[in-house]
């Protein structure tokens, strides 16, 4: 790997040479460095799933993606998106490229919404009240049609099947596009808008805005802390809707060199077998795994 894979470059936005990076750049970095290893790898215990992307593949999966977002929905640097998205690879996918577009990543826990259109109650997204785009996993996707607020306020509504195989929405409702259907005839090249730049808003989580240098900022702060190295395999069970979350999840392991193992509907009867087979080395997330500090955990 080169010298860019393993730095955290202190606690600011800018690399060792003293650049201002965003997130999009730490992956043009690491498809450079390293583009055949795993980047993320996948595990659903509910279904039994397990999906592994090397460098080269996420990318490609982020440009198409981000394709789909400024061709097929007509986004521009400093439209939001709100993701209401539970852990896995295509969240990942989906946070980079809102970054590598310039769109506001909004990322939403789907239990915060779950059943609470059908009883009444409202899930309201954390920014201003501009139109956005919504992004849903199908496993909510009647829950936010049916809440007024979140569903109201999105003029385009994008629907996630999540599906292994990359199989459609099992029942497309009528005004959904069907993420799967649509994002595979999109470019696997995208060429970011010249607006978009590491002072650009990136994300909104937790009540407040970082940009994409302050979001890489903060992930450079927390792989040091952590002391995450080129080497680690970090096991993951966390939401992408807090900002430890998509730092864990994401941006730590992108600008350590690390590989990141999303896990979702963590069963416990799997872990010691995953831990070995997996070559984990650090485990955030998982219940009784985190540091006193409420950190990642180093294996010994």
């Amino acid at each position: 790997m080169s010298a860019h894979a393993g730095n955290t470059g202190g606690g600011t936005g800018r690399d060792a040479g003293g650049e201002t990076a965003g997130p999009a750049e730490l992956l043009r970095r690491r498809l450079a460095d390293d583009p055949s290893s795993p980047l993320v790898t996948f595990y659903d215990d509910a279904s039994g799933e397990r999906v592994e992307l090397s460098a080269r593949t996420f990318d490609n999966w982020v440009a198409k993606t981000a394709n789909f977002l400024v061709d097929g929905l007509a986004a521009e640097p400093g439209t939001r998106a709100v993701l209401v998205l539970p852990p896995h690879w295509q969240t990942a996918v989906w946070l980079m490229a809102c970054w590598s577009a310039g769109v506001v990543a909004e990322p939403v826990d789907p239990a915060a919404v779950r059943g609470r259109g059908a009883a009444g109650a409202t899930a309201e997204p954390a920014g201003p009240a501009e139109p956005y785009i919504l992004a849903v996993a199908e496993e909510v996707l009647d829950d936010v049609l049916t809440d007024e607020v979140l569903a109201g306020g999105a003029e385009e509504i994008v629907g996630l099947s999540l599906h292994a195989l990359g199989g459609p929405l099992a029942d497309g409702p009528p005004g959904v596009t069907d993420y799967s259907a649509e994002v595979r005839g999109h470019g696997d090249r995208f060429v970011p808008d010249p607006e978009v730049t590491p002072e650009t808003p990136a994300i909104r989580v937790t009540n407040a805005t970082l940009s994409g240098a302050e979001l890489v900022a903060a992930g450079r702060a927390a792989a040091g802390k952590w002391r995450l190295e080129a080497r680690d395999r970090l096991l993951v069970g966390m939401s992408f809707g807090t900002l430890d979350g998509v730092l864990t999840g994401l941006v730590a392991p992108l600008i350590s060199g690390a590989s990141v193992i999303i896990q979702r509907n963590f069963d416990k009867a799997t872990l010691d077998r995953r831990l070995t087979m997996e070559h984990v080395t650090v485990v955030a997330g998982l219940p009784g795994w985190n540091a006193e500090s409420g950190d990642p955990h180093r294996l010994a």
